[in-house]
């Protein structure tokens, strides 16, 4: 019998998502042959008790576990030789703070299965918590225009005890005429889009978007094709786009003087275009007061992202002229929501979201002994390179 582990998060500061809910653990326990074990934790969103009282086994140590299930990295103090590890890496785009931890992993013999690799042959994410990111990122955006401009309230995601308490908080709520973009076409824009749909914000085209004014408020959502023009014949494709990115440019620039909220939700990557420039953020056109970069990449598609806020603080300011980064809701700057951990605002909704996706798609391969899927995703296996991931030789050298 195959034995699996949730972890204790030791990344600090600490998350309190996890893979598995109580309820989720106990239907594994009663109706797959697998045994599981929890490692107990202060800090999780589910308690001990409540995994206790769902019939699971609580310990301190998982040296017997096969398979051990996490959420953020592992400090490499924390690392058990000769185990495979589940959990966001973030070591695909050569991330400099996790380059030691991936040494650690490699001289352990540990094999790693990174969630953020696991994609359907077409290349479509399998797992991940973006839908929920999409929730709170957009509700947070919307919360910080009406902390900047006096109109309306709304208060935080992390006071309300679900995400159907979050929906009775809408009820009642009247924005203001605004514009919002939306762009990306993944889980976190799903996310943006249902809060959009909640809040009674109508969608429109793009060109009626650009073309005229409205009396209440609308978004418009902005996929790769309204996004990026190839440089030589204008035109778009996605399979060439992702093959090629340096190819395009980015035309998000035509709507920036429409736009009084930007929700990011693209995909970046070195290579790819970014939505503007700073030199674009200093022209007067350029109509954007809020920003609310849910994927949060800094420096990447939002190139006046200088890095996290935290769900305690989560809006700065970026002064337009000199690129620094001030208090919010300041006149002369532009209000900056990134931050990367959103979902642990609702975190029982996005853990048990979580869970049911592991359950469906990667815990049947797990237990059958593997599969394309999970090989696609495996840096590591036995603590070396697997062939898709030899490009990071040179970043896991010591």
């Amino acid at each position: 019998m195959l034995t699996i582990g949730l972890i204790r998060e030791g990344k600090i500061p600490a998350d309190n998502r996890v893979a598995l809910s109580p309820a989720q653990c106990r239907w594994l326990s009663d109706n797959r042959d697998v045994a599981i074990l929890v490692q107990r934790s202060p800090n999780r969103c589910y308690t001990d008790e409540e995994y206790q009282q769902a019939g699971v086994k609580l310990v301190e140590k998982m040296d017997d576990c096969d398979i051990l299930l996490g959420i953020k990295e592992v400090p490499v103090d924390q690392l058990i030789s000769g185990k495979t590890y589940l959990f966001f890496s973030h070591t695909r785009k050569k991330q400099a703070h996790n380059r030691h931890m991936l040494q650690v992993m490699m001289d352990k013999k540990i094999t790693l299965i990174d969630y953020e690799c696991l994609e359907h042959e077409d290349g479509q994410r399998i797992i991940g918590f973006g839908f929920f990111a999409g929730i709170v990122g957009a509700h947070n955006g919307i919360m910080a225009y009406g902390n900047r401009t006096g109109l309306f309230h709304l208060g935080r995601v992390q006071d309300v005890r679900d995400y159907r308490d979050l929906i009775h908080t809408y009820f009642g709520l009247k924005l203001p005429p605004l514009k919002i973009a939306v762009t990306g076409s993944g889980r976190v824009a799903h996310g943006i889009l249902e809060i959009m749909n909640l809040m009674d914000i109508q969608e429109v085209e793009p060109e009626e978007y650009c073309a005229r004014d409205f009396r209440y408020p609308v978004y418009v959502q902005l996929k790769g094709s309204y996004l990026y023009r190839h440089r030589q014949h204008g035109g778009y494709s996605r399979d060439d786009f992702h093959a090629h990115p340096e190819s395009y440019t980015c035309v998000f620039a035509q709507y920036g003087s429409y736009t009084d909220i930007l929700m990011n939700g693209v995909y970046w990557d070195t290579g790819i275009p970014r939505l503007f420039s700073m030199n674009d953020v200093q022209q007067p056109a350029f109509r954007i007061q809020t920003i609310a970069d849910i994927t949060d990449d800094k420096n990447g598609s939002i190139p006046c992202n200088l890095g996290d806020a935290t769900i305690d603080d989560p809006v700065y300011g970026i002064d337009k002229f000199t690129g620094s980064k001030t208090a919010p809701y300041l006149s002369s700057s532009i209000d900056i929501m990134a931050v990367g951990n959103l979902p642990n605002e609702l975190p029982r909704d996005a853990s048990r979201f979580f869970g049911e996706q592991l359950i469906k798609y990667v815990l049947p391969d797990l237990l059958s002994g593997g599969s394309q899927v999970l090989d696609r995703a495996m840096i590591l296996r036995g603590g070396g390179l697997t062939p898709a991931f030899e490009y990071l030789s040179d970043y896991a050298a010591h």
